[in-house]
């Protein structure tokens, strides 16, 4: 299964100032498939460590000096271990703080040794952790989930997808029939998602039932999860936010409310399971901007977010949305089709590196994200249909005239009044 993040871990490989590399992000989206297959890819060998799995690595660790570890280890697993051309895998290196300690001193005394620590629940560990990080030592990679690119990369659709950026660069219709097909490929994923084995198993045996006991799976691994490196009375509400989520998202109103959780619940009572599902990279939350100023963190309100899941298949199956709900047309599912395409967007958006943010005047008018592009403020509303009238956006246009506008909906590619058209299926060419 092709990933964009390995041409970013080729070079990494071939910087002449690389660090030892972290790659960040949710279990399940791949992290240990990739970097084994680009061990297999790039490197004469590789040593591959899991500190969860395997607990005797960590007596390896007593000593931070690189050649003693480098020594010790290459007898552990009867392996030679050669500079520059065996790649050392640190899985889970959570479950050992000296691991992590090491990183400080592989990258001032023995950088020649090439090493990516991978661990889904790492942010959260050190966060709430008491050992020593190697700030400034190490670099950083987050992985996540297929966006909807490398899902069409995985159903053979690499034609597809070069008319798709031809189509947005030039702002020129996509033909009816590619149009259509995307869009068919697109209301796939938002069923299936990107959690690899769920876009594999998809892929094989086009059964939605499969692939929902899948997602089922991970989501039940995910609550699993919420009670590692989490006090005790956190962990039943890391696990009730979590699944109220999606709940919110189906409402009219997407702004989180606490309040919908617990009869007079209050942000001192959740933040430390919110903060948990943003380390463990479960959910993202993106904030309401008071001012349409630059830099755009600067004037975010801190009360005011939507929160969303990291895998929009995994955003539907927790509500057990059907195949079928997906491909019909049935009102009653309208809301939260909405919360559905906006966590769609975000994902997409959020892969390629924005920073997001939403808009609202006074309750009257809301913009679904606030982004920067290049020099310029961008609003960009996302639809789930091919009606695309807004009022908020016209609302936020008139007040601020921005350079131009972004519209995501089933509607073909354009340019029109200012306004960008970009069909939902190429959420992925916006960067």
């Amino acid at each position: 299964m092709e990933r964009k993040i390995y041409k970013e871990l080729f070079a990494w490989k071939q910087s002449p100032e690389r660090k030892p590399l972290i790659l960040q992000g949710a279990r399940q989206v791949g992290k240990t498939y990739i970097v084994n297959f680009f061990a297999g890819k790039e490197y004469s060998n590789s040593i591959y460590c899991n500190f969860e799995k395997d607990t005797g690595l960590h007596d390896i660790f007593k000593s931070l000096n690189p050649e003693i570890i480098i020594k010790k280890l290459g007898l552990y697993k009867r392996k030679e271990i050669f500079r520059e051309n065996t790649l050392i895998i640190f899985d889970e290196i959570q479950a050992c703080p000296e691991a992590i300690t090491s990183l400080k001193y592989f990258n001032e005394e023995a950088n020649e040794y090439h090493i990516i620590a991978l661990g889904s629940l790492l942010g959260v560990s050190v966060n709430r952790g008491s050992f020593s990080f190697p700030v400034g030592k190490v670099q950083f990679m987050t992985l996540y989930p297929l966006d909807f690119e490398e899902y069409l990369m995985a159903r053979g659709e690499h034609g597809l997808i070069e008319l798709v950026h031809e189509s947005y660069d030039s702002n020129e219709p996509l033909e009816s029939v590619f149009h259509e097909r995307a869009l068919e490929y697109y209301k796939e994923y938002l069923f299936v998602g990107g959690m690899p084995e769920a876009v594999a198993e998809y892929g094989k045996n086009h059964n939605p039932e499969l692939v929902r006991i899948i997602q089922q799976t991970i989501l039940e691994s995910y609550q699993n999860d919420m009670g590692k490196y989490n006090k005790q009375s956190e962990i039943p509400k890391t696990r009730i936010v979590y699944k109220n989520i999606s709940m919110q998202l189906a409402k009219e109103n997407k702004k989180f409310q606490y309040k919908s959780i617990k009869q007079g619940g209050r942000a001192s009572e959740f933040e430390g399971a919110i903060e948990w599902l943003c380390l463990a990279g479960v959910a993202s939350q993106t904030y309401r901007i008071e001012q349409i100023m630059l830099p755009l963190n600067a004037y975010r309100s801190l009360s005011d977010f939507k929160f969303y899941m990291n895998d929009v298949g995994l955003c539907g199956a927790s509500q057990d949305i059907y195949y079928e709900d997906i491909f019909g047309e049935n009102p009653l599912l309208d809301n939260f089709k909405a919360g559905l395409t906006e966590n769609y967007v975000f994902n997409q958006l959020t892969i390629n590196g924005l920073s997001l943010y939403y808009w609202t005047s006074r309750s009257q008018a809301e913009v679904d994200f606030i982004t920067r592009i290049g020099d310029n403020i961008i609003p960009i509303e996302a639809k789930a249909k091919i009606n695309t009238r807004s009022r908020s956006l016209g609302v936020y246009v008139e007040r601020f005239k921005p350079a131009y506008s972004i519209r995501i909906s089933q509607k073909n590619f354009g340019f029109e009044n200012g306004i960008k058209s970009v069909p939902l299926y190429a959420t992925f060419c916006i960067k």
